[in-house]
């Protein structure tokens, strides 16, 4: 089989995440399917009675007392993500000094499918990309990439080093399995940079969401009299990472796909006043100890605005979380507040 950075970037390579066992893999995607097709109903039900009363809703049609004991259901009644840290691989304390090294983790194990038949998230795919790019570039993945978050201006990106000293750095905190808050337990992510393996900042995140908002919408602006510098992404190539990609899913949005290291919601509206899907890209994170979320909500441009040049990218909200506590659900809530402050825009 074939192998490309493409399958590996929608996760549709094969390659397995923590879980080693594939048996495990099926059930727990089967059992996740029959959940969906029994709620899906009641909930369309249930959304079209509260539509009737005027009932506030979260953007993904649930009832707002679903959204708010999201979180609550998530610790105490650990499912689907909470079995996920059950693994021993998210423990792993061992150093490793390339990334290239790391790859001993899984490098020998069956592929879980035939590379581009199905979808199945998977960290190790992340880690053999990161590997691509340090054969290619010629130098360690982790060194490449702060430099890219020097150009970006994400002084606060950093590496995730045990040893280092680094300032602000706070700490991560778990429910332990009698429901109290602990402190997380020590791991080192060496084996998984691209992962889950860096530092940031909430001003950071910011910075960076700018950069791809700036980049997929700096082409559309015509007349401009060359007063626009050019993005640090092409605008097509920003507009292909966020092209969802067939046979893939989003377990934090079912509205979603999978598109290129991003979850992507397109803009739809089967009928009349009914609820309108807007396009935005997002992506979770969860590791030991910690939940993020960056969500970018790309300005719908008017012809007006993108012919005359009256506005200048980037245009739209960018929201992220970033949360010292593991297995914490963080999408909903950043849509739901992105989608405020579009409509305070809106409104002006």
């Amino acid at each position: 089989v074939t192998v490309t950075t493409r399958l590996l970037v929608s996760h549709l390579s094969g390659i397995r995440h923590y879980e080693k066992d594939i048996t495990k893999v099926r059930e727990e995607k089967e059992k996740a399917n029959r959940a969906l097709k029994l709620t899906k109903p009641c909930q369309d039900k249930e959304q079209k009675e509260k539509e009737g009363k005027g009932t506030e809703k979260t953007d993904s049609g649930k009832p707002k007392k679903d959204h708010e004991g999201e979180v609550k259901k998530q610790n105490s009644k650990p499912g689907r993500r909470g079995k996920e840290f059950e693994q021993e691989e998210y423990y792993l304390k061992e150093k490793f000094e390339s990334v290239i090294e790391s790859l001993k983790i899984f490098k020998n194990d069956p592929l879980f499918f035939k590379p581009g038949d199905q979808f199945l998230y998977s960290t190790y795919g992340f880690t053999l990309l990161s590997a691509v790019v340090e054969r290619v570039s010629g130098q360690k993945f982790t060194d490449y990439m702060l430099q890219m978050f020097r150009d970006l201006d994400m002084l606060s990106t950093v590496v995730d080093d045990n040893e280092a000293m680094i300032y602000n750095r706070a700490r991560c905190y778990v429910y332990n399995k009698k429901g109290r808050l602990v402190n997380a337990p020590y791991v080192d992510n060496s084996y998984k940079w691209a992962g889950g393996g860096f530092l940031s900042s909430v001003g950071d995140l910011l910075k960076f969401g700018n950069a791809l908002l700036y980049s997929y919408q700096a082409g559309q602006f015509k007349k401009t009299n060359d007063k626009l510098l050019p993005g640090y992404l092409k605008p097509g190539t920003v507009a292909m990472m966020w092209t969802p990609v067939p046979k893939t899913e989003v377990s934090w949005d079912r509205d979603g796909k999978y598109a290129m290291a991003w979850a992507v919601v397109e803009k739809k509206q089967q009928c009349g006043f009914c609820r309108p899907q807007r396009h935005y890209a997002s992506h979770t994170g969860g590791a030991v100890g910690a939940s993020s979320v960056l969500l970018i909500l790309p300005e719908e441009l008017d012809s007006e605005a993108v012919d005359t040049g009256l506005v200048a990218p980037p245009r739209g909200v960018i929201v992220t979380i970033i949360c010292n506590m593991q297995s914490v659900s963080l999408n909903s809530t950043a849509l739901k507040i992105a989608r405020e402050f579009d409509k305070e825009r809106r409104a002006q």
